[in-house]
């Protein structure tokens, strides 16, 4: 009789555990390349250029850091959602102007500013009063731009009105607010706008500690308004911001609203340039039309242009070279400084179409390939 054999099959050993594999070093450093810079240029920003310049050049560059917040907000509506928007102009006038406000009312202690006894005015008008808070003043300074920037997109965005068309409708709004503007010499200044500002939260603005306070408080909101674009661009929100970007009609017939997506971003942006707006008060000692209109949006949007749209990064980093370059030019070459700085433009965008920043990707791309290479 054959003896029936055990059909049980003993099961394999398992193979030992391999160890895990250390994260090679080019993959560690292109994880912390990120902080890593960001960390250098804060303190280079909040520490080497507080102790290393000049009052006046100090305040300088706390204008273009103000400029930068704006072209952040720029960064972030056309690199990322491709919303070309010309009229950024309205929402720093907005932020500026409260800020202004309150400043000037304090400056009075309770009587009418200067200007308006210039103009005649005999009692402080009705607009004017909530702003001696300086609670409500703050709070106006980001309200104010981002109520316009959502009616406006929702009036917009839900009409699918969008590339050029989007464009000229927000430039045709900054013309408009400068003429609001210029035309109400009693309630705005005219086109002198609101000056002569003395005092900062009890403060002299003319201080040179006050300025380099301001010059701080300036780089550390753009600094935290950075990193908070930054991760909203890392979000799922950044990512459909990308998607309606390169392919709006996709994304709507995914099931998504395109409108209110870019109505959000619109507001955010405008948010940022309200915030610049007010810093930029008390940094220059004005606001006024001027540098709110039409002209100013449009140097916004080619320091963006010249810095790398499609980095934040290169938004600021764009907008403080081109102050840079304008005041260096006037100062240098006064009759010739506006062709300099259109030839800048030109060449960066001829020989660099995706900007300084992406330029730079470009060689440090070339570089790494020929050391993997070699």
């Amino acid at each position: 009789m054959t003896a029936f054999q055990d059909s049980t099959v003993a099961a394999p050993a398992e193979p030992p555990a391999r160890p895990v594999p250390a994260e090679p070093a080019p993959a560690r450093w292109t994880r912390l390349r990120g902080p890593a810079v960001f960390t250098a240029v804060a303190v280079l920003m909040l520490v080497v250029a507080p102790l290393a310049l000049e009052p006046f050049r100090l305040g300088l560059l706390a204008k273009y850091l103000c400029y930068a917040i704006v072209a952040l907000g720029i960064g972030l509506t056309w690199g990322q959602g491709g919303m070309l928007t010309l009229g950024q102009g309205v929402f720093f006038g907005l932020g500026g102007y409260a800020m202004g406000m309150y400043l000037k009312l304090h400056d009075a202690g309770g009587d009418l500013p200067d200007f308006m006894v210039w103009s005649g005015v005999d009692h402080l008008p009705a607009l004017w009063r909530p702003f001696g808070n300086p609670v409500f003043a703050l709070a106006m300074v980001v309200v104010l731009p981002v109520a316009v920037a959502l009616l406006l997109g929702v009036l917009v965005f839900r009409q699918r009105v969008r590339g050029a068309y989007f464009a000229i409708l927000t430039q045709a709004l900054a013309a408009a607010l400068v003429i609001l503007l210029v035309g109400q010499q009693g309630l705005t200044g005219g086109t002198n706008g609101l000056t002569n500002f003395f005092d900062f939260f009890g403060n002299d603005v003319a201080a040179d500690g006050t300025q380099r306070g301001l010059y701080v408080l300036v780089a550390a909101v753009l600094g935290v308004l950075y990193l908070g674009a930054r991760q909203l661009v890392r979000s799922r929100f950044g990512r459909l911001l990308l998607a309606i970007r390169d392919g709006e009609d996709r994304v709507r017939f995914l099931g998504y609203d395109p409108a209110a997506v870019k109505t959000v971003t619109f507001a955010i942006s405008a948010g940022m340039a309200g915030i610049a707006g007010a810093l930029f008060v008390p940094v220059v000692g004005i606001i006024s039309p001027a540098l709110l209109g039409v002209v100013p949006s449009l140097e916004l949007v080619v320091g963006v242009a010249v810095g790398g749209r499609y980095a934040l990064a290169g938004a600021v980093l764009g907008a403080v070279v081109m102050g840079y370059a304008k005041t260096y030019f006037s100062e240098e070459l006064p009759e010739a400084w506006l062709y300099l700085q259109g030839a800048l433009f030109i060449l960066v965008m001829t020989l660099a179409p995706k900007g300084l920043t992406g330029l730079a990707v470009t060689l440090w791309r070339s570089v790494t390939r020929r050391r993997a290479a070699a």
